[in-house]
């Protein structure tokens, strides 16, 4: 299974898994017209490109499968490398494969490798109603607090951040 960094040609291919997978995690939490504007927001091409090549957004790609994207975040009061992890969907064919696990291997070693030998710390915005929840507790995830984030057209992600770190 190859998984490889993913540049601007490979922007169709992330947009055709996320037009799949996206409508499918929250087809049971947000209305159709929320999923619509969220996907225009950030699976868009436009959006796409800027978060490759404005926002530090790092793309790893598994064929037409899965991704999962990281960008670093600064670092935390007490000092620690902080990264996000914006994004990690895999086809719902793909669930319970392994592959969800493997792609957040992948952010987490690419976090270690930028960081180097200080501690590191990512962090990711998860739907409170998500059924992802059990497989990020699972690989060791904790929920380490919670908002309502305004996303603009009157809408809101009701998330909680989730933490790991190493």
């Amino acid at each position: 299974m190859e998984i490889r960094i993913a540049g601007l040609e490979d922007i169709a291919t992330v947009r055709a898994i996320a037009e799949v997978a996206f409508p499918d995690t929250y087809k049971d939490i947000l209305t159709p017209q929320q999923i619509d504007y969220m996907m225009d927001m950030m699976y868009s091409e436009e959006s796409l490109k800027r978060q490759m090549t404005e926002e530090e957004n790092i793309f790893y790609l598994c064929g037409e499968r899965g991704y999962v994207s990281i960008r670093p975040d600064g670092k935390t009061a007490d000092g620690v490398r902080r990264f996000h992890l914006e994004k990690i969907y895999v086809l719902p064919s793909e669930q319970g494969t392994g592959l969800g696990r493997i792609l957040f291997e992948t952010a987490k070693k690419a976090a270690k490798e930028a960081a180097g030998n200080e501690k590191v710390r990512i962090e990711l915005n998860v739907n409170r109603y998500n059924k992802a929840l059990g497989f990020y507790e699972h690989i060791g995830m904790t929920k380490d607090r919670q908002g309502d984030f305004p996303i603009g057209n009157g809408y809101y992600m009701n998330d909680y951040i989730m933490a790991l770190e190493f």
